[in-house]
């Protein structure tokens, strides 16, 4: 019996971009090769001023949710007061069940 020469074929991932090696007859990887990793940012600058950009975000975000707890008391006042009128505006009788409609 003659030496059959093992027929590979390359994959490039189509999620992280590295390329597999794959045997066509066992269809078992051989080996894998890592996607090179992208830089996030040319330069020291960028990133500084990207940093200052998600800082001033948190910000500002933080100071919307203060500001959204002040004014939580004048909300929950207000629909107390609207429950408490539709309570009063209400009929005093027997509430009814559904036992009570068969």
């Amino acid at each position: 019996m003659g030496k059959e020469k093992a027929e590979t074929f390359q994959v490039a991932c189509p999620d992280c971009g590295a390329m597999i090696v794959v045997d066509a007859a066992t269809g078992l990887l051989v080996s894998h090769t890592s996607a090179p990793r992208k830089r996030m940012f040319e330069d020291l600058e960028t990133a500084a001023k990207a940093m200052r950009e998600q800082d001033e975000r948190k910000e500002s975000i933080f100071r919307q949710s203060v500001d959204a707890e002040k004014n939580k008391e004048d909300l929950f006042d207000k629909k107390f007061a609207e429950a408490l009128r539709k309570a009063k505006d209400a009929p005093a009788g027997k509430p009814l069940r559904d036992f009570d409609l068969d």
